[in-house]
């Protein structure tokens, strides 16, 4: 077999006001072994950085994000997509290997699973171990320890990982004529709630650090931003999606023409969410939907989009400042709530590999398992003929997430704790109907929590109270659903 040509340049992150959001993915090409090596599809993941569903296809009306959106028309499209964790380590430690953040161990930035808690197999590896080429452009695993400082190479990576230059793109400013500061509206909810407990509460430490931020002299921990640096950083987060869209625009269209949309699967999805002053909180590092409600797409040529004709461009490039590249056909949508953990399984069974089985509980002794669910089962209920708004059964759905902390009280490092620093774990359980949190005592040297020492509690419910405002919590309630918090 001759040598694969380079990995394409598929993604880029633009630093509009250090706002890091950029497209990265891995590439899983089949490769010409065993006996179904004509049948086999080509996988390519796409992976953004701290991309919250700011996008049209998840009926955004300000953003411009005409190419997801056109992958989204040909997709299904998962409008409850969570993370396990809102940070960017232990998210995709977790989702790449269909582990959960208890199994793997990792809540921070500063160990590496494989040594730190089992030697777990990954979505790339297991690829590869099944007769798959696999590549890796920009941020697919986090650099630095939690990655061996190898982006998990060679086990997951047939060759290394490749990590195109970004820094020429810091300072572009033109997608930012998309979002006149005029039009830039604040965050429906800029204030802290009055019955958010402390201990849930990011205090948003790193953007403190920033020399623009701190000029603005800003109170701690609940200090709000001034109402017009809120505008800019806002613009910026949209000009920054926008410059996203176009780059996955040029990987889509470069499918189409090598003549691969008719034989790849794609999966778009995010690491986690991010505030832009909901709740009175930039970045990430909570439970709430807004930092742990991801996009979620799967293009499945033949099952989601009929095959492209001989000469047809499935994903012809779309340009943002053109008003009518926006106009799109809607996705087929499943409003279940589905998570990321729940990747692994599904593109395997997606690419007619086996599924790895169900971990047994622990699992830290087994290589190969999932602890996700395969959500297969919507592609077979969900034919070309049915409703594109496709229901399921959303009640019957749950996603979990979690996040530690050092102290009941927001400090220097509630945001980004180390292990042996974290003495709280916030467990939070989301239905169709409600977000409920426990914030329990835990012992990091045992990596136990202790649900008899509740520190502090949350419910929210979503039909009355979608952006998570007022909390219900009480004491009297936690009994029946706090057995409930361990998946």
């Amino acid at each position: 077999m001759s040598p694969p040509p380079p990995p394409p340049q598929c993604g880029w992150r633009l630093l509009g006001f250090s706002l890091f959001l950029g497209s990265f993915c891995f590439v899983l090409e089949s490769a010409e072994l065993g006996n179904n090596a004509t049948d086999a599809l080509n996988i390519l993941l796409i992976i953004v950085d701290d991309l919250r569903p700011s996008l049209g296809c998840y009926g955004d009306k300000l953003v411009r994000s005409p190419n997801i959106d056109q992958l989204a028309s040909h997709s299904i499209l998962f409008q409850n997509a969570f993370a396990q964790q809102a940070v960017c380590a232990p998210s995709r430690v977790s989702f790449l290997t269909g582990r959960r953040p208890d199994t793997t161990r990792l809540y921070d930035f500063n160990s590496y699973w494989r040594v730190h808690s089992g030697n777990f197999s990954t979505i790339p590896q297991y690829f590869k171990e099944n007769g798959y080429m696999t590549m890796s452009v920009g941020k697919v695993f986090h650099p630095g320890i939690s990655s061996n400082h190898s982006d998990d190479s060679p086990y997951s990576w047939s060759f290394p990982p490749y990590h195109p230059s970004t820094e020429k793109y810091e300072n572009t400013k033109e997608f930012q004529k998309l979002y006149p500061l005029e039009n830039i509206t604040l965050a429906p909810d800029p204030q802290v709630p009055d019955g958010l407990p402390p201990v849930a509460y990011n205090p948003w430490m790193d953007i403190r650090e920033r020399e623009d931020v701190q000029a603005l002299n800003i109170s701690v921990p609940y200090g709000p931003i001034p109402v017009d640096f809120q505008r800019k950083i806002r613009q910026s987060y949209f000009a920054s999606v926008s410059y996203l869209d176009t780059q996955v625009g040029h990987l889509l269209s470069a499918l189409d023409d090598l003549h691969l949309a008719n034989n790849t699967i794609i999966a778009f999805t995010s690491d986690h969410g991010w505030a832009l002053g909901e709740h009175g909180e930039w970045a990430k590092y909570s439970n709430f939907d807004v930092t742990t409600h991801v996009p979620l797409m799967f293009y499945v040529p033949g099952k989601t989009a009929p095959l492209p004709g001989v000469g047809e461009k499935l994903f012809p490039y779309q340009d943002p400042f053109d008003p009518t590249s926006e106009l799109m056909d809607p996705g087929r949508h499943i409003v279940d709530l589905v998570e990321l953990v729940s990747l692994f399984a599904t593109l395997a069974g997606l690419a007619g590999l086996q599924v790895p089985p169900q971990c047994p509980i622990p699992s830290f002794h087994v290589k190969l398992c999932r602890e996700g669910q395969n959500l297969q089962k919507h592609f077979q209920l969900h034919d070309l003929e049915e409703d594109p708004h496709f229901l399921g059964n959303p009640r019957e759905s749950i996603a979990y997430s979690q996040y530690p902390r050092p102290s009941d009280s927001p400090q220097w490092n509630s945001d980004k704790p180390s292990l042996k620093d974290i003495k709280i774990m916030g467990y939070s359980i989301r239905t169709i109907d409600y977000r409920y949190t426990v914030w329990v005592g835990f012992n990091p040297a045992e990596f136990l929590a202790n649900f008899s020492d509740i520190h502090a509690g949350e419910l929210y419910f979503v039909d009355s109270d979608p952006l998570q405002d007022h909390n219900v919590y009480n004491d009297s309630q936690h009994g029946g659903l706090t057995h409930s918090l361990k998946p």
